[in-house]
């Protein structure tokens, strides 16, 4: 198999898919807006290289992938650290990497956190489905997940030159920031309070700032689940209609455990939606929360 550009799949890992930005401005259609959970690593990633913020990259779990550039191109790997290696010898991670023609690229284990980007420059060019390249593992849009023997084909580079990649070797020159947006022993997460915030009693709310919570290994793109904690505890009876939700949404399911919505979040809901987490690196980080992290709730805007 050849071809002027892409990247072959030698190893799929345990979950890759392709992910930008997502697609936002389509729930009132019931689409979710999905795109990469770590949105500070995966624009890291395409900056290294070069790309609009927009372009597509590979968002792994856990275990990586292993690929095959066709043809010479420049990638860079974020997120999760994790050991890169090109043709079997050690390469920079989170920065610019010059792969040659026929290079096998192997993205290691995370070390820490869950997610790793992998971008190329050029971005990855699948198709778009509604404006996004993005992979919705909730709703079916976009690409599938990636399986051993898919071929990646890869956009033109755009007129900005990849940084510290000139061609001469791998990751020549590199330098800048690889923030990988892991979360460490605890996650804090700011919670700004409402809509249904009084669905809840005053004693659960208050409890809520001074317990601590786990990440599930239930926890997936959809959301994060917690464990181990308190359960709030309503203060009224029934349930309510279906209502919107939004990335960052904290919905408390009857168990009484909080449920972090994350990109692949439905776009409605039945259960109350006790706060919401501002965008930013506060959702970043819960997506790279590991099954047993410690979970705490802050109120947002308070250390």
């Amino acid at each position: 198999m050849s071809g002027p550009h892409g990247l072959l799949v030698l190893r799929a890992g345990a979950l890759t898919t392709v992910q930008d930005r997502g697609r936002p401005g389509w729930a009132h259609l019931g689409v979710p807006r999905s795109g990469a959970l770590d949105a500070g690593a995966h624009a890291l990633a395409n900056r290294l290289v070069g790309n609009p913020v927009d372009a597509a990259t590979l968002e792994t779990t856990l275990d990586g992938v292993a690929l095959r550039a066709l043809a010479p191109v420049t990638v860079a790997v974020t997120g999760a650290p994790c050991a890169v290696r090109a043709s079997g010898r050690p390469v920079a991670w989170g920065e610019p990497v010059w792969l040659p023609g026929g290079a096998e690229l192997e993205v290691g284990r995370a070390e820490s956190g869950l997610r790793s980007y992998v971008a190329v420059r050029g971005g990855f060019g699948v198709p778009a489905v509604l404006g996004s390249r993005a992979t919705d593992l909730l709703s079916g849009l976009g690409p599938p997940v990636l399986a051993a023997g898919t071929l990646l084909p890869v956009g033109p580079p755009g007129r900005d030159p990849a940084r510290g990649a000139d061609g001469a070797g791998a990751g020549a020159g590199a330098a800048g920031s690889a923030g990988a947006g892991a979360a460490g022993s605890e996650l804090v997460l700011p919670l700004r309070l409402g809509p249904r915030a009084d669905w809840f009693t005053a004693e659960s709310i208050a409890g809520l700032w001074r317990s601590g919570y786990r990440v599930s290994a239930l926890s997936n793109r959809i959301g994060l689940r917690t464990e181990a904690g308190p359960p709030l505890r309503r203060a009224r009876g029934g349930e309510l209609p279906s209502e919107g939700m939004v990335l960052g949404a904290v919905q408390v399911p009857p168990d009484g455990l909080p449920v972090v919505f994350l990109a692949d979040h439905p776009v409605t809901g039945g259960y109350p939606v006790i706060g919401v987490i501002p965008e930013g690196p506060p959702l970043d980080a819960a997506a790279q929360a590991r099954p047993g992290t410690g979970v705490r709730f802050v109120r947002a805007g308070r250390n």
